[in-house]
């Protein structure tokens, strides 16, 4: 396969995935049941007339965006901003590996950015990838030492690791900063099966 039909197939991966997302969100607010009739309010009298094509999605537009936004992060490595976006665009297909490549330039861009640092961390987990999303998450924690989402990819990333001391110190951290966590007992539960 060329790079171009690998971008084709990752754009029209991207467009099934924003249209199948619309199409069930337009269709969840068009169901309508008795409580949610009885306590609407009736439209103006001036207001214009609702049409389907108002609230429909332009596939062909939607591409076209797609495209866009990977050709100019693509074209324009030193965009902060083009970079961060292509990355999230691949996180929402789940192709975490293409992803990191962005967040890589977005970070050599910015270094000490914050939310960058801490998506390598996800990115990386995601992938399967445990050393890195350890190193990138220890990073954020080193700007930022009680962000809950930090710490819970840091006691997730150790557990998949199978490190139980690193994990169980991460557990504990998380358990300080936020002791109502809803993982903390999923963690727990883990950590204790680790340790048998």
């Amino acid at each position: 396969m060329t790079r171009e039909n690998i971008l084709f197939a990752i754009i029209g991966i991207l467009l099934g995935f924003i249209v199948g997302f619309m199409l069930a969100s337009s269709m969840s607010q068009k169901i309508a049941t008795p409580q949610t009739m009885a306590s609407s309010q009736p439209m103006p009298a001036d207001h214009p007339p609702l049409s389907s094509a108002q609230s429909g999605v332009d596939p062909q537009a939607v591409r076209e965006q797609v495209t866009a936004s990977l050709e100019q992060a693509r074209n324009e490595p030193k965009n902060f901003d083009a970079q961060i976006k292509a990355a999230d665009l691949y996180y929402q297909i789940g192709r975490y590996e293409q992803g990191l490549e962005f967040l890589i330039k977005a970070n050599q861009v910015r270094p000490s950015d914050y939310e960058t640092i801490v998506k390598l961390g996800l990115f990386n987990l995601e992938a399967g990838h445990f050393d890195p999303a350890e190193k990138w998450y220890r990073a954020a924690l080193k700007m930022k030492s009680d962000d809950v989402r930090v710490l819970a990819g840091l006691a997730a990333t150790t557990l998949q690791k199978g490190d139980a001391k690193a994990a169980e110190e991460a557990i504990a951290q998380l358990e300080k900063a936020a002791p109502d966590a809803a993982d903390l007992t999923q963690f727990r539960e883990k950590l204790a099966s680790l340790k048998k």
